[in-house]
C-alpha cells in the first residue's frame, strides 16, 4: 500500500513540476529548492534546456547544486543575487492562503532567501500536503550551536514541543553549519503570529513557517492541476 502511494504521490509531483517549468522563460534566473518535489522540477527545467531554453539557477542546497550541475543547469552563487525571475520549490504543509511549512530537508534558510529574492516563488506539492491548518508537520527551525539551549528553552516557553534533530545517530548538520529543531506547536491557529514570536528568538537563524513568500502553489491531484494564488 505504501508503495502505491508513493507512486501516486510522485506522480502528482511531476505533474506539477511539469505545470510549474511553463513558467520559466529565456535568460530566466531561478531560484531551485530542495528536496523530491524541487527535484523533479531539476529534471524538467534539464528537459527544457536540451530543448533550447537557457537560464541561470541559484541553489538552496549542496545536494540541489550538485544535481543541477549535473543536469548542465549553470549555478550563480546565491550571494551575488540581487533578485530572482522565478523559484520553485517544494513545501511539507501548506494551506489555501499560501501559508507554509517547508524545512523537511534541513534547507529552510537558502530556500526562504530565495523565495524572499523571487519576483515569482511558485511552490509545487502532491495532494497530500494541502491542510486547513499548519501543525501536523513540526516545524523546523535552524539554530546557532552555541544558541541551541537557549532557543530550546524559548520554543518550550511558547508551548512548542522542542526536539534536536539527528541523523544516523549524529546531531543533523545544515549546510551553513548550524543544528535544526523540530518544533511540535500542535496544529497553529495564527502561523504568522507564531513566526513573529520566533523571529525575535536570538539564535535562531531561520524557521520553517513561509509566510507571504509565495505568489503561486501549483499541486496535482490525480489528474487535475489545481492553482492556489
Amino acid at each position: 500500500m505504501e508503495a502505491i502511494d508513493k507512486s501516486k504521490k510522485d506522480a502528482e509531483k511531476l505533474a506539477a513540476a511539469k505545470e510549474a517549468v511553463k513558467f520559466v522563460r529565456n535568460h530566466d534566473v531561478v531560484g531551485l529548492g530542495t528536496g523530491s518535489t524541487a527535484t523533479f522540477a531539476i529534471k524538467e527545467l534539464a528537459e527544457r534546456i536540451k530543448d533550447g531554453l537557457e537560464i541561470k539557477a541559484a541553489a538552496s542546497s549542496i545536494k540541489t547544486e550538485e544535481l543541477a550541475i549535473s543536469f548542465g543547469i549553470p549555478i550563480l552563487p546565491l550571494e551575488t543575487l540581487g533578485t530572482i525571475d522565478i523559484s520553485i520549490d517544494g513545501a511539507d504543509e501548506f494551506t489555501e492562503t499560501l501559508n507554509l511549512i517547508k524545512g523537511g530537508g534541513g534547507a529552510l534558510f537558502r530556500e526562504k532567501i530565495i523565495a524572499s529574492l523571487s519576483k515569482n516563488a511558485i511552490i509545487i506539492t502532491d495532494s497530500s500536503k494541502k491542510v486547513n491548518l499548519l501543525g501536523a508537520f513540526t516545524v523546523p527551525i535552524e539554530v546557532i550551536p552555541l544558541a541551541y539551549q537557549y532557543v530550546f528553552n524559548k520554543i518550550e516557553e511558547l508551548g512548542g514541543k522542542a526536539t534536536l534533530r539527528v541523523k544516523e545517530s549524529q546531531k543533523f548538520i545544515t549546510d551553513n553549519g548550524n543544528y535544526i529543531i523540530d518544533a511540535d506547536f500542535g496544529l497553529i491557529n495564527e502561523p504568522a503570529q507564531l513566526a513573529s514570536q520566533l523571529n525575535q528568538i536570538d539564535g535562531i537563524l531561520a524557521h520553517g513557517l513561509f509566510i507571504n513568500l509565495t505568489a503561486k502553489i501549483i499541486m496535482a491531484k490525480g489528474d487535475h492541476i489545481l492553482t492556489f494564488q
